[in-house]
């Protein structure tokens, strides 16, 4: 069955979207119907499905988690002990732990069934930049 890496850039906290990236490699393989699995490598970073149409969604996305799990500087946060990569570490992976690590897009005549606004994306929970990978497996049916 088809796989391959994808290697995506981030600059910082954001959600940086890779779907055409994964629409070009679908095009160079030969299953026409199945379920494509993404899945990242990374405990810091997630996965998401989400709208692609108005910007404002990925600031909003971006600052209620920066919100709901801001970073260990932050008094609330004195709590967490894993601070050794600095005070956006364990708040990434505390976000990272509530938000999907993989996805599963159905496959239909080699293209993804996603809805007219959805885009994939790399939700990138740490301050600095990274290159983040996510296996892309497309099983046929």
């Amino acid at each position: 069955m088809p796989m391959t890496v994808l290697k995506i850039e981030t600059r910082g906290q954001g959600l940086y979207e890779f779907t055409e990236r994964v629409r070009q490699w679908l095009n160079t393989e030969p299953v026409a119907e199945g379920l494509l699995t993404l899945f990242i490598r990374h405990t810091s970073a997630s996965l998401l499905i989400q709208e692609n149409a108005d910007p404002e969604v990925k600031t909003d996305l971006r600052n209620y988690f920066g919100r709901l799990v801001p970073p260990t500087t932050d008094p609330s946060m004195s709590y967490l002990t894993h601070t050794y990569e600095g005070p956006d570490d364990m708040p990434a992976h505390i976000k990272a732990s509530m938000l999907p690590e993989s996805l599963q897009i159905p496959v239909s005549d080699g293209q993804m069934v996603l809805g007219t606004w959805q885009g994939i994306y790399v939700f990138e929970h740490r301050d600095a930049s990274h290159l983040r990978e996510v296996v892309a497996h497309l099983a046929g049916s």
